[in-house]
């Protein structure tokens, strides 16, 4: 007989004892198709988001993206207090509107702009559409001069090297006819000489990339400039050029202040950048700044009216949160140049590092150690057939430890090298790339020895 005789009280839908994984919406499949008829827990939700969420990579160990992965606390705080903020409604966000400016005059001026405090750009959601921007603007320079010659403009061109897939968007979305300079046989971009085949009347603009995304490298954008400015004395054609920064934009200023590649060469028109990237700002946010206020054409540009004042807009996006531009702000002023040359140099050491450890491996050949463009380094196999594994090989080997390194061919004139890449950001410490550099000799050492497909489990601990 209990001393004491024990009452169980229900608890109430709601209450704070509920344990999460309990409640209704923790005892079923999540909705797929439809929407729920009820209300739920947010606790619960909220939980059971998060389990599904731990199903995706680490982002810490994702050396494939380009994109900022680890940002300071003050950058969370900020985003918090700009969550309800549209950036677009610059009548009513007044100061998220001139943290934006202050921004594109930054750039301006980081980059050489002769007009770096009248001249005009904007904040994108990324490269991606900055890069449209730069290319829009292009187009409509070129057909009005056309026009005003009388000659027809129905044939744009636009001429590239290896460029990411957002310049492809570009040439089919707005009916440009993309020309795409194939790697000479051991160039990893685009080779200045290769241009007087390429280019005619009909091209509305050279792009440069400072940051090749298969490669690492910067392509030669004073010796692109020159040899336009050759071709233009031979021809008459007067060929602008837009540097696609998206990488470089915010390494180069800091890194090799020195390279000529920017405002300061007259023939470059436009430039874009990721701030995303290594602007270290969270993702969604980019930036292209024109050399000159004159270079974006005025019917180009919307006034709008219906959020307050005359807003004028240049963007294919409309609204848009305003949090990335704050961090972006934030960033520079934390920052400054002392602060970006001081982490990514800190980054260029560990990439160094990386190169240095991978060259001793054996079956690898370096196409870029890390050492004057990006803080990166990319590989392929000294001799794919003897070496008993593939480079996609290596790749599922790594991700059993999380490691997220791509193998990719290069693109059209190489496409038969593959090539696998590892890109240093800020957050990506000197130890976690030499844990990584031993995991990438302890899956060699497999695969050299039992074949792809058919090695042992790794072992955790296990190093090269």
């Amino acid at each position: 007989m209990p001393l004491h005789r024990t009452t169980h009280h229900p608890i109430k839908p709601g209450s704070p004892f509920d344990d999460v994984y309990a409640l209704p919406i923790s005892e079923q499949i999540l909705p797929k198709y439809k929407m729920p008829r009820s209300v739920s827990d947010p606790r619960a939700v909220r939980a059971l988001i998060h389990d599904e969420l731990a199903l995706d990579g680490n982002a810490s160990q994702n050396l494939a993206t380009f994109c900022t992965t680890w940002v300071e606390p003050e950058v969370h705080m900020l985003m918090d207090e700009c969550l309800d903020k549209n950036m677009i409604d610059k009548d009513e966000y007044p100061q998220t509107a001139e943290i934006e400016n202050r921004c594109v005059h930054m750039l301006a001026d980081l980059w050489n702009s002769p007009e770096g405090e009248t001249t005009l750009g904007c904040s994108t959601t990324g490269s991606s559409e900055a890069c449209m921007l730069g290319g829009l603007a292009l187009k409509w320079r070129w057909r009005k001069r056309r026009e005003a010659e009388g000659k027809p403009t129905d044939r744009p061109n636009i001429v590239v090297g290896p460029v990411q897939v957002c310049w492809e968007k570009f040439a089919r979305y707005f009916d440009v006819e993309l020309r795409q300079v194939p790697l000479a046989d051991d160039a990893l971009g685009m080779r200045p000489e290769q241009l007087k085949d390429y280019v005619d009347e009909n091209t509305i603009g050279v792009v440069a990339i400072l940051g090749v995304t298969f490669t690492c490298v910067y392509e030669p954008v004073a010796e692109i400039v020159a040899e336009l400015d050759r071709i233009q004395t031979e021809t008459g054609l007067d060929i602008p050029v837009h540097v696609d920064a998206a990488s470089g934009g915010f390494l180069a200023p800091f890194l090799t202040p020195e390279l000529v590649w920017d405002f300061r060469l007259a023939r470059v028109a436009s430039i874009n950048t990721s701030g995303h990237k290594y602007g270290m700002a969270p993702l969604g946010v980019g930036w292209v700044v024109w050399r000159s206020a004159d270079l974006l054409p005025e019917d180009l540009i919307f006034r709008v009216n219906y959020l307050g004042g005359d807003l004028p807009t240049f963007a294919l996006n409309f609204s848009r949160p305003g949090g990335e531009i704050v961090a972006q702000y934030y960033n520079m002023l934390r920052l400054g140049h002392e602060g970006y040359r001081k982490v990514y140099e800190a980054c260029a050491v560990t990439a160094h590092m990386l190169a240095e450890r991978i060259e001793k491996m054996g079956p690898f050949t370096l196409l870029y150690d890390g050492r004057g463009a990006l803080p990166a380094v990319s590989w392929k196999l000294a001799d794919p057939v003897t070496a008993g594994f593939t480079l996609y090989d290596l790749t599922e080997e790594l991700r059993k430890r999380g490691w997220q390194v791509p193998a990719y061919p290069l693109p059209a004139g190489r496409d038969d090298t593959v090539v696998q890449r590892v890109l240093v950001r800020h957050g990506t410490g000197h130890d976690k790339i030499g844990l990584l550099a031993d995991d990438i000799g302890a899956a060699v050492d497999r695969l050299m020895t039992s074949g792809p497909g058919s090695h042992a489990p790794e072992q955790p601990g296990f190093h090269h």
